[in-house]
């Protein structure tokens, strides 16, 4: 066995313990036992895991969830407790050789097609396919859709606030203590990195995941010093010739000097905030960032950091920078941005001008584009309460569809066009246009030959007929890969890096009028004429004639 497949192997072993068969909805277990009583254990089916509509009011989607959903077939498995908790919860009527045959059942016969993570994806697209026996299957429907769900939710609103926020400048999630619960947390954390924020402060989302981890203080580490007299010690070893400084006397003589700089009374600024820095920039002198808000930014906050950062440097140190998390964000951060260059020039300290900038406070994808017109001086957003709760749509709506069973096609007919399932086998493609972006995605049925490159393709609106269009494709990408075949992995999914990477590929793939926060322009999910016309057929022969009275 390779090195390579030896890692992953071990990255793949890691489970979230509540992730279990278990962890369904009762009515899967109850089906399954219906199936069983009906004589269907040898039913094989075909299941689509897709949704209907983009979230945020946007028109694209961030698959995710992924190795998730792997990690969960690999250890599909019924316990003795699972299975005595089921004889306990479940009619008595219920055979007992029903028991048996789930403490037996595993994925072995199942097979997965999916799209890869960190793809972006459209509505109506299958991001899973599921194909196997039909009991199986269908106890698998809750617990994927729960991987998936909030995976891609999660990873579409980190990849919205990455756009809105532009490449140049860092993005941080702080959400884990405005979570829904720890799992929560967690997933929340996993799925911005993948989405394209750059840390996380929350410390196990950074073991489990290998994501940096950030983080500076609070408001109550200022406000539990009161005076100078707070400071433990005054001195600090120097960085290259570790002799003890007498760093507050340093301190407190770059305070005298930039207060005459800024022109700004030292009287004004608090002692126990400047006790405060003093104590953390003793604590971590090669990464001091400070929390500068907590009395006055302008009077206090700026003042102290400038003095404790420039004496940092005296002792052979540079300073990180500053976090606000109050106030005009705006107008503090030009103001904190003016106040840097102006000691940069007066002391001759050009890193001094290029100190970072980090603002939090409840920000969301229309605080930060309103920061934009306002021309701030933000070089960092930590993003917590709107990135991890998905505020503005708490749910993807993914959903799990029966689209074949025995080899013939299943249809599901509503009243609601949007609710009616595109039934049978079928793949996937994406067509790309002259210029090289994403032209549309094209559903056909399994049997057709895929699109070639050159080749003029009629693509339809599966439920409209007059909507069609001849499509000329530069290149053909065909979106399914097989990742569980035959009771294993066959395709192993990426490191979280390059699922990071990819969502920004991907990206880069769609025009930017799709991408636009405002009023984006729908990208096209069309079926083949074939597949329209097997759609039609089988609506017909499903749907009922109605009588006039």
């Amino acid at each position: 066995m390779s090195s390579d497949r030896k890692n992953n192997i071990r990255e793949m072993a890691r489970q979230n313990g509540i992730v279990q068969p278990l962890l369904t909805d009762l009515y899967q277990i109850t089906m399954a036992y219906a199936y069983w009583k009906s004589g269907k254990v040898n039913d094989t089916a075909v299941f689509d895991l897709f949704f209907r509509t983009n979230p945020f009011q946007g028109e694209f989607t961030i698959f995710a969830g992924l190795e998730e959903c792997l990690k969960f077939l690999e250890n599909f498995h019924y316990s003795d407790s699972d299975i005595e908790y089921l004889k306990q919860t479940l009619p008595a009527t219920i055979e007992h050789e029903f028991y048996d045959y789930l403490k037996d059942l595993t994925c072995k016969d199942i097979k997965l097609s999916a799209i890869e993570e960190g793809s972006v994806v459209f509505p109506r697209v299958p991001l899973l396919r599921v194909e196997g026996p039909l009991i199986i299957a269908q106890l698998l429907e809750t617990t994927l859709l729960t991987l998936v769900n909030f995976a891609s939710l999660m990873a579409t609103n980190a990849a919205r606030y990455r756009m809105v926020a532009g490449k140049h400048v860092s993005l941080l999630e702080f959400g884990l203590r405005r979570a829904q619960g720890p799992d929560g947390g967690l997933s929340a954390s996993k799925y911005a990195y993948v989405g394209g924020f750059d840390g996380t402060s929350n410390v196990l989302a950074g073991k489990m995941f290998n994501i940096p981890v950030k983080g500076t203080h609070a408001h109550s580490f200022v406000t539990s010093f009161s005076t100078l007299g707070d400071i433990h010690s005054g001195t600090l070893r120097h960085a290259d010739t570790e002799t003890q400084c007498d760093f507050l006397k340093m301190v407190l003589e770059c305070r005298k000097r930039v207060s005459e700089i800024l022109d700004v009374s030292p009287e004004e600024a608090s002692d126990g905030e400047l006790a405060a820095l003093v104590s953390y920039a003793q604590a971590f002198p090669a990464g001091f960032l400070a929390l500068v808000d907590t009395y006055d930014v302008k009077r206090s906050g700026l003042l102290n950091f400038c003095a404790v950062a420039i004496a940092l440097n005296t002792c052979g140190y540079r300073a990180v920078g500053i976090r606000i998390d109050s106030g005009d964000l705006a107008y503090l951060s030009v103001l904190a941005r003016e106040t840097f260059n102006q000691v940069a020039k007066e002391l001759d300290l050009p890193w001094f001008a290029k100190l970072t900038i980090v603002a939090s406070n409840d920000i969301n994808e229309e605080t930060i584009l309103s920061l934009h017109e306002q021309g701030h001086s933000i070089d960092c957003f930590g993003i917590g309460t709107h990135l991890v709760t998905c505020q503005r749509q708490p749910a993807l709506g993914c959903v799990y569809k029966l689209v074949e069973i025995n080899g013939q096609p299943r249809i599901k007919l509503s009243q609601d066009v949007g609710k009616v399932t595109i039934p049978g086998h079928k793949e996937a493609y994406r067509l790309f246009g002259a210029d090289g972006h994403a032209l549309i995605d094209l559903l056909q049925r399994s049997t057709e030959p895929a699109p070639e490159v050159g080749q003029k393709v009629l693509c339809r609106h599966p439920f409209q007929e007059s909507k069609r269009a001849y499509v000329i494709p530069s290149k053909v990408e065909h979106l399914y890969k097989v990742y569980w075949n035959a009771g294993k992995i066959c395709t192993f999914p990426k490191p979280l890096v390059e699922v990071r990477e990819r969502v920004q590929t991907s990206l880069r793939t769609l025009r930017q009028d799709i991408k636009r926060n405002l009023n984006p322009t729908p990208y096209k999910v069309a079926v083949s004429d074939n597949l329209y016309n097997f759609i039609h057929d089988l609506w017909l022969q499903n749907a009922p004639i109605g009588e006039l009275f």
